[in-house]
Parts: C-alpha cells; sequence; structure tokens
C-alpha cells in the first residue's frame, strides 16, 4: 500500500488512545511514518510494549503511556505526561474500545457501566484533556471512532451500539462547541475492518463473504485503510471539515 505523505504532521504531537493493537496500532505506525511525535495510551502492557519496541529506531519513535481509559484520573495523568514531553496535543484520535457481544438478558448494570465507560465515556474526557492546549495553540484535530453497527443494527450489540451512537453525536456537539477555538472534530465510521481481534473472535470465512458480497466494493478493509482516513482527518489538508462521520467501509452501509 502507498503512503500519502502530510508536510503538516511532522512534528505534530498525536495521541491515540487503544494503539497497542488493531487499527489504533496501525494508526500509530501510520503517524509515526508522518514524522509526528505518537504517544499511545492502552491497558494492554505486553501488545504496546512490542509495537513501542518494534518502532524504537524510527526517526520519531512513539512512546507507549499505560492507561486505563475506564479512570478519568488516570486519562488526566496520562495527558500530564504528555504535555511534559511534548507540550500541548496538536491530534487525537479517540480509537479505543470493546466489542464484546451480549444478549439483552445478560447485561447487568456494571456490565453497562463499564462498556460505556470504555467505548464512550474517554471520548469526552480525553477531549477535555486537550482542549486548553489546542485552544491556546489555536486549533487542534480531535478524531473520534464510530462504527457501522449501529447503523446496520447487528446482533447482541445493544451496549456497543449505544456507545457508538452517542460517540457520533458527541462529535457533532464538541464541532459546534469547540468549532470557534480552530479544533476541529470528526468521527470516522469503519466498516468490517480485519484485525486479529475480529479476525479471532467474530469473523469465518462465511461470515467475512457475505460482508463482502454486501459491499459495493468487493474488498477487504484492513486497518490501515483507516489510519489513512486519520490522517487526513488530522492534518492541514482538512482544515475545513469538522462535524462530519467519514465511511470507511467499501460501501457497505445504504449499499
Amino acid at each position: 500500500m502507498s503512503h500519502t505523505i502530510y508536510p503538516s504532521l511532522a512534528g505534530k504531537a498525536v495521541v491515540v488512545t487503544g494503539g497497542g493493537s488493531g487499527i489504533g496500532a496501525a494508526m500509530v505506525e501510520a503517524f509515526v511514518r508522518q514524522r509526528a511525535r505518537v504517544f499511545f495510551l492502552d491497558i494492554a502492557q505486553e501488545e504496546s510494549s512490542a509495537l513501542e519496541a518494534t518502532h524504537r529506531r524510527a526517526e520519531c519513535p512513539p512512546t507507549f503511556v499505560s492507561c486505563d481509559l475506564r479512570d478519568v484520573g488516570a486519562i488526566g495523568r496520562a495527558f500530564e505526561r504528555v504535555v511534559a514531553g511534548a507540550g500541548p496535543v496538536d491530534v487525537l484520535i479517540n480509537n479505543a474500545a470493546n466489542d464484546n457481544r451480549n444478549t439483552v438478558e445478560s447485561v447487568t448494570s456494571s456490565d453497562w457501566d463499564q462498556r460505556l465507560a470504555v467505548n464512550l465515556k474517554h471520548h469526552f474526557f480525553c477531549s477535555q484533556a486537550v482542549t486548553n492546549g489546542m485552544r491556546e495553540a489555536g486549533g487542534g484535530s480531535i478524531v473520534n471512532l464510530g462504527s457501522i453497527s449501529w447503523h446496520l443494527a447487528l446482533k447482541d450489540l445493544s451496549i456497543y451500539m449505544t456507545a457508538k451512537a452517542g460517540i457520533e453525536g458527541l462529535t457533532r456537539g464538541l464541532a459546534r462547541d469547540l468549532g470557534p477555538y480552530g479544533i476541529r472534530v470528526n468521527c470516522i465510521v469503519p466498516g468490517a475492518v480485519r484485525t486479529p481481534r475480529q479476525m479471532k473472535l467474530w469473523q469465518s470465512p462465511e461470515s467475512e463473504a457475505k460482508i463482502i458480497e454486501g459491499q459495493c466494493l468487493p474488498l477487504r478493509i484492513e486497518p490501515e485503510h483507516v489510519a489513512n482516513m486519520a490522517l487526513f482527518l488530522a492534518s492541514s489538508d482538512s482544515a475545513r471539515c469538522s462535524g462530519r462521520a467519514y465511511f470507511v467501509d467499501a460501501g457497505w452501509y445504504g449499499a
């Protein structure tokens, strides 16, 4: 896959949540190629440390910051570390999520609270953590990760879809509230992305074939395709884009 270089991203301070694996790891690697100063927040120590080590010899190697994004206090401490190392954050990618399945009957109050915390709550509080720095710098870019799931009403994902629908609403609200400060807020809506987790837990050759049949483009979606959209929305090339959801789904939704 060829890679576009965005000169406006060189040297920018970029934070990717859930950057240790899957789509998040692809985003970390994509921003490293842009020579951005990348920090990624994750709770998965082994995978995150391995990713950090892989890029240790890069021109601008990424930095792993251990953080439980369900804990607002931990979020604050993580961003304090980022600012101490790189100054105000220029780009925030709110990517962390967990798409575990549950039947309606099996969901407990604790399940509900935990899933909203890992899928929605941190989007707001991470955005809040970077707002003052972006405002003082005259602008910045926040990119949230939604999901095609709630657009398609997929089975056994009620909590996850509630959170992901909320992310699109949050994107519009933050775009309106932060726009006067030059802060752009957008949302990427991925389709069926071939991450290791998805292929291990949820997809089979049969289910993948059915999804591809329903897409306008009969092609698989890799994490890098989502990362490429994030690069565009983070760069100055998207300077007049805000408050919108951008689908990377090979034309699955609405086909």
